[in-house]
């Protein structure tokens, strides 16, 4: 089973990697499209255009994993994901990230979600343009503080 977690973890870093190069790639317009093969390509501009409001770029008709754009002007909420990992690929920015701890204020939103106000102890991470974080599924984890302006890519996978 950890195995497949791992394999799981990999396939996304890929994923990321994938949209990143996606993401600065300089071509004519197009639409989004998915070929036969079930390749997705999405132009820089739509990428862009998704960073502005943050959301779901790609979720898979099948399977146990979506990529997301998001974007961070300032700190926010704790969140602890019970089934999902976070993959977070910074595009731009910078931020003081807190992983592992207590929440602060715990609330349930959703099955498996919870929002909290902060962190209590945990690690302080200093994310920047480039970097790659792993949160793994039932972590605590916290924008503390937001340097500049952070868009990044979250590939959310579901642990089963």
């Amino acid at each position: 089973m950890r195995c497949s977690v791992w394999n799981r973890v990999l396939l996304a870093l890929v994923l990321i990697s994938a949209a990143g190069l996606i993401a600065r790639a300089v071509s004519a317009p197009q639409t989004t499209s998915t070929e036969n093969s079930g390749v997705s390509y999405f132009p820089h501009q739509e990428v862009s255009a998704r960073f502005a409001k943050g959301g779901c770029l790609y979720r898979p008709a099948e399977g146990n994993f979506n990529v997301m754009t998001a974007r961070r002007d300032h700190g926010g909420d704790s969140e602890l994901h019970r089934n999902y990992t976070d993959i977070f690929y910074i595009v731009k920015g910078s931020a003081a990230f807190v992983t592992g701890g207590k929440m602060v204020n715990p609330r349930q939103i959703g099955p498996g979600e919870m929002r909290g106000s902060g962190v209590a102890g945990g690690r302080t991470w200093h994310l920047s343009t480039g970097d790659v974080i792993v949160i793994p599924a039932g972590t605590p984890h916290w924008f503390k503080q937001v340097s500049s302006a952070v868009l990044y890519f979250v590939v959310k996978v579901r642990q089963e």
